[in-house]
């Protein structure tokens, strides 16, 4: 079949959504241990905007993105288990997911079941892969728990909220506005705290008879991280998973001693999918949630893959709520 042509996002330096370019790209037939895939649906995830920024370096210029699904159109050598016409998704990486096709390595690679269409696959394989390590591997969730969610009615966090209440727990969710506050209600939160309006301690404690939580689930960083250690109980757990308003501040162990020999961790999905038991195991659940229809998953914004400028935009600017695909 040759050389291939295709459309894919480059960035040649890091900066704002600005430097992003939508681009012709020649691809090679897929090399050993690869498939080619021809997406249907590609995922947008805050994780993209720190490698377009620096904040996560990557060597330039690159290719972006993280996680997609489509068909397998062509299969390389030394690839056991796919075959042209197979549905499959990732959501691991290597970078480059930004495309119309592209060669991925068939160890990074799930099939889709029948009962999830691709666009859905694509919101939720990264993101569901995400929570299914925080809820049941960095801090596990067990029945009768209350946990504090940031970020509870965006991709992550809605995932998060029903696999949590899937799991027993009793969800606490912050968010950002009145029209996220309903979002996430309706995906089960418990109690709402509204970012701004709301005293998180306060509400926190109060719901809580002043005993705090085990847990904290922090994605904003900076501007959450000492808010979200006073919520907890003595021993309690803060997993600081993501950077959206900032990268967190510097934690002095002797803080943690003072504030109840709190744990504070910095975990991210790379070091749960270690090797395919792992990647199967996490993208398996979630997968199976979303087809017995534990978790409902709607992609809430649709944008083209050639306006992924506007995309970043609307995700940096805490407009957009739930999943957002693009469409290649």
């Amino acid at each position: 079949e040759g050389r291939k042509m295709a459309h894919a996002v480059k960035f040649y330096e890091t900066g704002g959504a600005d430097v992003l370019r939508y681009e012709t790209v020649d691809i090679a037939d897929p090399g050993a241990g690869e498939v080619r895939i021809r997406h249907k649906a590609i995922g947008l995830n805050f994780i993209d905007t720190y490698h377009r920024s620096g904040l996560y370096p990557v060597p330039l210029p690159s290719g972006l993105g993280l996680e997609a699904a489509g068909t397998v159109v062509a299969v390389g050598p030394d690839v056991d288990g796919f075959s042209e016409g197979d549905r499959v998704a990732y959501g691991t990486g290597p970078l480059g997911a930004y495309a119309t096709e592209a060669n991925r390595p068939a160890a990074t690679l799930v099939r889709i079941p029948d009962a999830v269409e691709d666009s859905i696959a694509a919101a939720v394989m990264l993101k569901g892969m995400t929570a299914a390590y925080l809820l049941t591997m960095t801090r596990p969730i067990s029945n009768g728990d209350t946990i504090v969610v940031h970020a509870a009615a965006g991709g992550t966090g809605l995932l998060m909220v029903q696999w949590a209440k899937h799991l027993g727990a009793r969800v606490l969710g912050v968010v950002g506005s009145e029209e996220k506050a309903a979002l996430a209600k309706a995906h089960g939160c418990d109690e709402v705290i509204l970012r701004g309006r709301d005293d998180l301690v306060e509400r926190v404690r109060l719901l809580t008879d002043g005993a705090g939580v085990p847990v904290v689930y922090d994605s904003v960083g900076r501007a959450t991280f000492s808010a979200s250690i006073d919520c907890l109980s003595p021993r309690g757990m803060l997993v600081s998973f993501g950077n959206a308003s900032g990268p967190a501040p510097a934690v002095e162990p002797g803080l943690l001693a003072a504030k109840g020999s709190l744990y504070v961790t910095r975990p991210t999905l790379v070091h749960y999918t270690r090797n395919r038991e792992e990647l199967e195991g996490l993208a398996g659940a979630a997968l199976r949630l979303v087809a017995d229809g534990v978790l409902k998953v709607r992609v809430q914004q649709k944008f083209a893959l050639s306006e992924i400028a506007s995309a970043h935009l609307a995700l940096e600017s805490a407009e957009t709520m739930g999943a957002t695909v693009l469409e290649p």
